[in-house]
């Protein structure tokens, strides 16, 4: 008989939080709505494929805004654009490093976080890479309520190593079997997996933007267009 559910764990930005309108508002006004949007979409896959080789070249830790100006940087270098290079002064840089400290919520996050505290009586937590400073910004920007939010500066570990979801049972005294993630990464989920969680990924446009969906779906134990009905499908598990 499995073990009953105790406690969810939420990816952040990008499965809680709408990442995308905060960059697009910062960048230059001189880009269009378009180029914007592209550029947004393509810095942000930059970010995961810096953490991705940071994780298999077992590199520490970084600090999130560290690691976003560097990807900025080396974005711009290599973007085949050169009319827009200059737009990005050392201004308009600060300005979309910091803009990843203001975020909304989706619409459909709030009220899955109270079903889910309040009328189902679970934990529920951020589990995300970056800095505990960004995590604190965000849940005051977004108007979001967790438990408790871990961040990979504070594990010391990036997800998807196990060490980093090990870690956050072993502070809280759950088994594997107590526990959901819930993520719009796929990466995410399959580390979860890997070490004994249920899975739910949540389709959100903004991210995984290379993963075949149809796969994605077949990896987890639920695949959900929004959050809509999350507290019932964890009900089931």
């Amino acid at each position: 008989m499995a073990a009953p559910i105790k406690a969810v764990w939420f990816d952040f930005m990008g499965t809680c939080l709408d990442w995308h309108s905060s960059i697009v508002t910062a960048l230059p006004s001189a880009l269009s709505e378009t180029e914007k949007s592209t550029f947004a979409l393509e810095w942000r896959q930059a970010y995961f494929d810096a953490n991705t080789k940071r994780l298999a070249e077992g590199g520490p830790v970084e600090d999130f805004d560290d690691t976003q100006r560097r990807v900025l940087d080396d974005f711009l270098d290599r973007t085949p654009n050169l009319d827009i290079k200059h737009l990005f002064s050392p201004e308009v840089k600060d300005r979309l490093v910091a803009a990843w400290h203001h975020q909304t919520a989706w619409p459909d996050v709030s009220e899955a976080l109270r079903r889910l505290k309040n009328d189902s009586k679970l934990e529920v937590y951020v589990h995300a890479n970056g800095s505990t400073r960004l995590q604190l910004d965000l849940v005051k920007s977004a108007g979001l309520h967790y438990d408790m939010l871990f961040s990979s500066e504070l594990l010391g570990f990036y997800k998807p190593a196990p060490e980093s979801y090990q870690a956050t049972m072993k502070l809280l005294k759950l088994k594997s079997d107590e526990c959901v993630m819930v993520a719009a990464h796929a990466s995410d989920l399959k580390g979860a997996k890997a070490v004994g969680m249920k899975t739910v990924y949540v389709y959100r446009w903004t991210d995984d933007i290379r993963e075949d969906q149809e796969v994605v779906r077949m990896a987890n134990d639920a695949y959900l267009s929004d959050m809509h009905g999350l507290d019932r499908v964890i009900a089931s598990f």
